[in-house]
Order: C-alpha cells, then structure tokens, then sequence
C-alpha cells in the first residue's frame, strides 16, 4: 500500500478526499510539479517545496501579518470610538470634528479589510481556490496596511491640533508618515535579495 493510498484509505486510489485526482492539478488551482513550486521565476530557492506546500506557507505567514495588523487596527478603533465621549470632545472645533470623523471612518473601513480574507478564505473554502485566496489576500493586506498608516498619522494630527496648536499637528502627521514610509517601505525594498541571491 502506498503512503497516499494510506491517508485516504485502502479503496481510494489515491485520490483525493475533496474529489481531486491525484495525478492532475491539485486542489489549490496549480500543477503541483510545475517549475512555481521553486518560486514564480522558476528559481530554485532551496526550500524543495511543490505549489500546495508553498501556498500553505504563503497563507499561514499572511494570518501572522493579519493577527499584527488587527491588534493595531483595534487599538487605534478603540481609542478613536472612547474621544467621543470624552469630557473635553465639546472643545473641539469644527476642523477638529471633521478630522476625528475622517479617522473613525477610515480605521471602521481598514477594519473591514483586516477581516476579509477571514471571509474570503470562508467564501472559498475547499473550492480549490487556494491561489487566489493567497493572491487577494495579499493585496488586502497591503490596503489595510495602507489604511492603518494613514489613521497613526491622523491620530497624531489630531492629538497635536487639540493639545498644543494647527501647525504641530501638521508637522507631527507629516513626521509620522515620513517614519511610516521609510520603515514600511523604503526599508523592506532596500533589503530586497539582489538578483543571483537565494530567495526566501
């Protein structure tokens, strides 16, 4: 008996519980043998991984990523929804309110994208869509992180234009972004593997 015909029984053929067959393209939308098991470029990178095992990889670093994103994302949510009702919120001017209802906005929308691919992954469910679910996934990742950018450096304007004065709070939301870019961006794309390096 082979180790396939072991994990899902003596009877099945090595077929795949889900319906799939063994010897064609596997439940997560690729040819499990194709060159994409080593990387979109064809590259070796070392880890010997087929396209299953590498999509599993992708999804679970991505709920890592998301788990992060979502801490920050309810932290900020948080202390934006308690302002409201804060003794001092009468004090704020018209501008003040405006940006403090632009923020709560914007962090109740990256919420929702934080907890889409959750849905997503729901929606597809054993619909042999893992590649996808990684793809959008991704792309919701970096839009909430996007979003979540943008509420730190419109907290920092706001908390600044209420304490001390308009013109403080510009600088401090221009600085945050300023950190935000280079920590989030500019960093990760200077310590890109150079072409010829292992990818990982």
């Amino acid at each position: 008996m082979s180790s396939r015909d072991d994990a899902y029984g003596p009877n099945s053929g090595g077929a795949d519980p889900y319906g799939a067959d063994a010897n064609s393209a596997d439940a997560y939308g690729a040819d499990p043998n194709s060159t994409d098991a080593y990387g979109a470029d064809g590259r070796n990178d070392g880890r010997h991984e087929t396209v299953a095992q590498r999509l599993d990889r992708n999804w679970d670093e991505i709920l890592q990523e998301l788990r992060v994103l979502q801490t920050g994302t309810q932290i900020l949510t948080g202390f934006l929804l308690t302002v409201a009702f804060s003794a001092r919120f009468e004090d704020l001017n018209e501008f003040q309110v405006n940006l403090y209802l632009v923020l709560v906005l914007l962090a109740v929308i990256t919420t929702a994208v934080g907890l889409a691919p959750v849905s997503l992954h729901r929606m597809l469910f054993r619909k042999r869509a893992k590649k996808q679910i990684v793809d959008i996934a991704n792309i919701l990742l970096r839009s909430g992180l996007v979003g979540v950018a943008l509420v730190i450096s419109g907290v920092a304007m706001l908390v600044f234009d209420v304490v001390t004065s308009r013109t403080a709070g510009i600088v401090a939301a221009v600085v945050t972004l300023i950190v935000i870019v280079l920590a989030w961006l500019i960093l990760p794309l200077l310590s890109r593997p150079r072409r010829g390096e292992q990818r990982q």
